[in-house]
């Protein structure tokens, strides 16, 4: 593990939550500072890892296992919601926010941190080919049909994915951009990506919530356990169907065992959506992951 950046994401965080307490900086800081990131830090991250990849069996269950994970999870949540009751806006928000991993954000620092600079290719494929697709697909499906809102048409999903300049990223990274670009290049996109891990760490650390909805403890509960330990177990004999290497096994795993995606919450939470137990799913999955995030390293490290 990198203890350095591991360090830096624990002060990023502090560092937010103690200004987020302060009139310092205006109400708006953490949207400006996730739209700095997807605009900007995101695509140089996609730019700089996509082109080296080699394409192969095992990278496409590296796109897949975050949808056969929404699989799972929709017969987790439903068997869990018929034991337990919960209500259906309930039963949406674990929808959203067991599925949708924060793969992009939080994921492409992390596995940074935890595996190596040669891991985040494959978090890049595990992020813009399955979690960003799923939000722009079954994410909108879910919000509508749950929210009483009209699903969302084909194009609709179309514009909205292409609205955003890391799937355009990808398609540069995958056609012409070069494996090894000019060092000028190379150089802007690197520091451009590693400006991402401060960034996002600040941005949460700002918007954090840690109230306990007493009435929803129980979701709250089979929220946290499924994203965080269920998911993750689930992905490693998936990873190890697809035969995949040991560096790409850990990435996909890894990826996996991320916290809830911010989007996803954010969205259900515009809709009415059990809004208090969507931002405690965020904020207590990012501070449970700074523990099962390296746990979770350590115990790949030693089966794969």
């Amino acid at each position: 593990m990198a203890w350095d950046a591991f360090a830096l994401i624990l002060a990023m965080l502090g560092l937010g939550m103690a200004l987020g307490r302060t009139s310092l900086l205006p109400a708006n800081a953490p949207e400006t500072l996730n739209l700095v990131v997807l605009y900007v830090c995101l695509p140089a991250a996609v730019l700089l890892y996509v082109p080296a990849l080699r394409m192969e069996w095992a990278l496409l269950g590296v796109a897949l296992t975050p949808w056969l994970l929404m699989g799972a999870t929709w017969l987790l949540v439903t068997l869990a919601a018929r034991a337990w009751r919960f209500r259906r806006d309930e039963y949406a928000v674990l929808l959203l926010c067991v599925g949708l991993s924060n793969s992009s954000f939080i994921g492409y620092p992390m596995v940074r941190a935890l595996l190596g600079e040669d891991a985040v290719q494959y978090a890049v494929v595990y992020d813009q080919f399955g979690t960003f697709i799923l939000l722009s697909t079954v994410g909108l499906y879910v919000v509508a049909r749950y929210s009483g809102d009209a699903a969302p048409t084909a194009r609709e999903i179309v514009l909205r994915i292409a609205r955003f300049p890391p799937p355009w990223a990808l398609l540069l990274g995958l056609t012409v951009m070069p494996e090894q670009p000019p060092e000028w290049i190379a150089s802007g996109l690197r520091r451009l990506a590693e400006a991402m891990l401060p960034l996002v760490m600040l941005a949460v650390g700002l918007s954090i919530q840690l109230r306990l909805p007493r009435d929803e403890v129980r979701p709250l509960a089979t929220g946290l356990a499924l994203k965080l330990l269920v998911m993750p177990a689930l992905a490693v004999p998936i990873s190890l169907a697809f035969g995949m290497p040991a560096i790409m096994l850990r990435a996909n795993v890894l990826e996996s065992a991320m916290p809830t995606m911010i989007s996803a919450a954010a969205l259900a939470m515009a809709h009415g959506l059990a809004p208090r137990l969507a931002a405690a799913l965020v904020g207590y999955g990012i501070v449970l992951c700074l523990a099962t995030l390296p746990a979770w390293a350590w115990l790949l490290a030693r089966i794969a």
